[in-house]
């Protein structure tokens, strides 16, 4: 997929317009990191693009990205990364490449070296990345910062752009592409209004598709041990142009007070309307009890995943039909308003204290992306769940929407010497390195006594210093590459277990894009703005504020506004991948 995010990312974060949420600092390292699809910038839409910096003469220097199919024909070309799972510390319960999170009850003990000596050449390496928490101290007076650089073998000279609720990293990135002096390792972010990005990659960037492609990637372990669906969002035009940001597979899921939920027999529920009827009945405005947040179109989401929605797309005999088409998710809607009218979201849509609501007991259910879940269970102390879909009806089969599995990736800039290459790769390998190693140890965590210290029982605690300098250094670092999801939660055992035996249902019903890993021209330029138009409409219907019968207005609106396209331009593209894998079993 191209270095933006997916239908169904995009329209979960359409509910931001409808209320603000806070966000509390975790003494995880990766906090911030793994609240992503709950912030901003996976919304933007529309934003001024690369064009706007001088670099719209860019497109006579095209790769072929076009409805004319070339695009989709360069595609099919490339081979992915071999996938080598890493030789680290062993996990309690072992995780696998289809996306089940390695899951660790203790901090292991034993941690495997992964990269013998420090990457680096000796010369400085620049670099453009984000952070979405508190800044980090400067270099100078940072010693996590320093002491980074020596196992590196490098200065690692960070531009940290500061996210500040507008287009900052946009405007930081467009500013310096135009200005020709771009830092060696730049990442691109999966949707933050960047435009002409195939153009820019071929002018700009290098391409590194020798240098990872297939067994190529052994050389460096650790990104050899990214899966598959993550290094398919660094794919554009049929080659590899970035190394993949690693995130979480799972999706957004219900997450539920299960003592709220006591009253009624818990949270399971045989269909839709036995979820309404449970719901109806823990409701209690004189109590101000409610059961579910008001995040309207993540609900919506949820509730097409009961009734058996596709994944951004339906793809039949080489056909696709998007989501929005569908009866399923038509009849999803009409459920969502049928919730909404029994009063069951919490009737502020401007709530800012969510979990703290959940906590106390007064809330029943909100949506989280999974990574997300998991920093929560860190934060929070009240007794978690999760919803697995089920069938909102009888002869429905029920989803579970994988996410993309990165957010983004990291391009290396032709500014840098061709002979560099492996160098920079070596230290985003170094940077990729994933739990149970000695590297991932002091990514996360800084040095010992310094920045965090070992309980008794081996767990990993940080010190003032450390959530002053590892987490807020970590944060930026974790935008240039960064390991495989991984469960980790001190001193929650049984908790850990159940949330990996999750995992394992959420995988049974699981379904991603068919579209990931393919490129649409229109998807990267309108793709954002004509989604967030009909999630607006969606919304508004929900709230009561027009009717069901509005839907086919907004639905028409988005296919005459490039939605069809997007679909050619999807359609050829596969084709063009089902034709090559044709054409090598005929060889």
């Amino acid at each position: 997929m191209p270095p933006q995010q997916s239908d169904r990312q995009q329209e979960n974060s359409a509910h931001a317009t409808g209320r603000r949420e806070t966000r509390t600092d975790s003494p995880s390292v990766f906090a911030a990191l793994n609240r992503l699809d709950r912030r901003r910038f996976l919304g933007v839409a529309g934003a001024a693009g690369i064009a706007a910096t001088g670099l719209g003469t860019l497109t006579a220097c095209t790769t072929g990205t076009s409805a004319t199919g070339k695009g989709a024909e360069g595609f099919r070309k490339v081979k992915l990364p071999t996938y080598v799972p890493a030789n680290v510390a062993p996990a309690d319960l072992a995780g696998n490449a289809q996306g089940l999170d390695a899951a660790y009850l203790r901090y292991p003990k034993k941690l495997v070296r992964s990269v013998p000596k420090p990457p680096g050449d000796g010369d400085s390496i620049s670099a453009l990345t984000e952070t979405f928490t508190t800044p980090a101290p400067a270099m100078d007076r940072n010693r996590y910062w320093k002491e980074l650089n020596k196992r590196l073998g490098s200065e690692l000279k960070m531009n940290i752009v500061v996210d500040s609720g507008a287009d900052a990293y946009l405007t930081k990135f467009n500013a310096i592409i135009a200005s020709g002096d771009i830092p060696d390792l730049v990442w691109f972010p999966p949707n933050q209004g960047l435009r002409k990005v195939p153009q820019l990659l071929q002018a700009k960037f290098h391409d590194l598709t020798s240098h990872l492609s297939g067994d190529a990637v052994k050389k460096y372990p650790n990104l050899a041990n990214l899966p598959d669906y993550a290094w398919k969002t660094a794919v554009i035009n049929g080659k590899i142009a970035g190394v993949p940001v690693a995130y979480g597979r799972m999706g957004q899921i219900y997450v539920v007070n299960e003592d709220f939920w006591k009253p009624v027999g818990g949270y399971a529920f045989d269909s839709a309307q036995d979820f309404l009827d449970k719901g109806k009945e823990l409701l209690d405005t004189r109590r101000k009890k409610y059961v579910l947040e008001p995040a309207y179109v993540n609900a919506h989401n949820m509730f097409a995943q009961w009734f058996g929605a596709p994944s951004s797309w339906r793809l039949d005999g080489g056909k696709l039909t998007a989501r929005y088409e569908t009866d399923e998710y038509f009849e999803a809607l009409e459920f969502a308003v049928k919730v909404f009218k029994a009063g069951l979201f919490w009737p502020d849509p401007n709530l800012t204290t969510t979990r703290e609501k959940m906590a106390q007991g007064t809330l029943g259910a909100y949506v989280q992306s999974f990574p997300s879940f998991l920093v929560d269970v860190k934060t929070y102390e009240f007794p978690f769940g999760v919803i697995v879909p089920f069938a909102a009806k009888p002869g429905v089969t029920a989803h579970f929407d994988f996410g993309a599995g990165s957010v983004g990736f990291t391009a290396i800039s032709k500014g840098a010497d061709s002979k560099r290459i492996p160098t920079l790769l070596g230290v985003l390998d170094y940077l990729a390195a994933p739990f149970g190693t000695e590297e991932r140890l002091f990514l996360e965590n800084g040095a010992e006594g310094t920045h965090h210290k070992r309980t008794g029982d081996g767990d990993v605690v940080l010190t003032d210093k450390g959530n002053a300098e590892a987490v807020t250094t970590a944060m930026p670092l974790a935008f240039l590459a960064n390991a495989p999801e991984y469960l980790y939660l001190p001193g929650k055992s049984d908790l850990t277990r159940r949330i990996h035996g999750w995992q394992q249902e959420l995988l049974k019903i699981g379904q991603a894009s068919p579209v990931i890993g393919h490129y649409s021209d229109t998807n990267a330029d309108k793709g954002a703005s004509l989604t967030k138009a009909l999630n607006d409409g969606v919304l508004d219907i929900i709230a009561g504020r027009k009717s069901l019968s509005d839907f086919d207005g907004l639905l028409k609106s988005w296919r005459s506004g490039g939605g069809d396209r997007i679909r050619r331009e999807y359609e050829e593209s596969l084709a063009s991948e089902k034709k090559g894998k044709q054409g090598k079993q005929g060889k």
